[in-house]
């Protein structure tokens, strides 16, 4: 009579893969002392994603950017094409202006820096971040802003994020306040060589030297550049090219 052998332990299921989520970054580029400098933050060593890193301001889109209309410093109606081209889900201008004013807010959030104009209109949406905004006297302004870059997270990270950046000119900020606590420290202006020797993330890196190509070539603002998107397909790294249709 033979012994029974145990049954075999069926296999742990798969771990499910994140979904990337919206979220937006502000490259701030000053050059008002001739060499271009941008500001960098380095994140908490406690933080679970890209711990101790050096990273521009920004953060995950809250519900409440998609809901502040702009009848005035909009996007440009370029820039507002080319962030819903390949967007996930139902593309819409409301979306593509909410991953803007998600920028904006995390500036503000992050560094204590305020991208706009003198408050005119209604209060914003129910949201602290952007009553804490509007508190300080000013609303949000999108017309110094250009989208810049996109890139995605790849699988088997801790967080992953659907990441627009946009870039504007240190002359859009319009106040500073004293911000304590924050996700980011050592907040400085650093030259494109220095920011270079800095511990940062690749994709901030492959991002920084598009930057400096696009300084260099006297096009920081320029509307009709086609927009790098980095993402991985099939498991390769790729850099694709958004361009606007009109």
């Amino acid at each position: 009579m033979t012994e029974a052998q145990p049954a075999a332990s069926p296999p742990p299921p798969k771990a499910r893969a994140l979904r990337p989520r919206d979220a937006a970054t502000l490259i701030i580029v000053d050059d008002a002392s001739g060499e271009p400098r941008v500001l960098l933050g380095r994140r908490r060593a406690d933080m679970v994603f890209l711990p101790g890193r050096y990273v521009f301001p920004g953060g995950r889109v809250d519900p409440a950017d998609r809901q502040i209309t702009m009848t005035e410093n909009d996007l440009r109606p370029s820039d507002l094409e080319r962030l819903m081209i390949a967007m996930k889900g139902k593309p819409s201008q409301a979306r593509a202006r909410g991953l803007a004013l998600a920028a904006v807010r995390e500036t503000f959030e992050e560094a204590g820096l305020l991208i706009g104009t003198p408050l005119r209109t209604a209060p914003p949406p129910k949201s602290r971040g952007w009553q804490d905004f509007y508190a300080h006297g000013f609303q949000p302004s999108l017309a110094g802003l250009t989208f810049f870059a996109r890139a995605i997270t790849p699988p088997g990270r801790p967080r992953r994020f659907d990441t627009r950046f946009f870039c504007v000119r240190a002359e859009a900020i319009v106040h500073k306040v004293a911000v304590a606590d924050g996700e980011l420290s050592d907040l400085e202006w650093h030259s494109i060589a220095q920011a270079r020797t800095l511990e940062l993330p690749s994709i901030t890196r492959v991002v920084l030297e598009d930057l400096g190509e696009r300084i260099a070539a006297g096009a920081l603002q320029t509307s009709d550049v086609p927009v790098p998107f980095y993402h991985r397909r099939h498991g390769s790294f790729r850099r694709d090219l958004i361009r606007a249709e009109g």
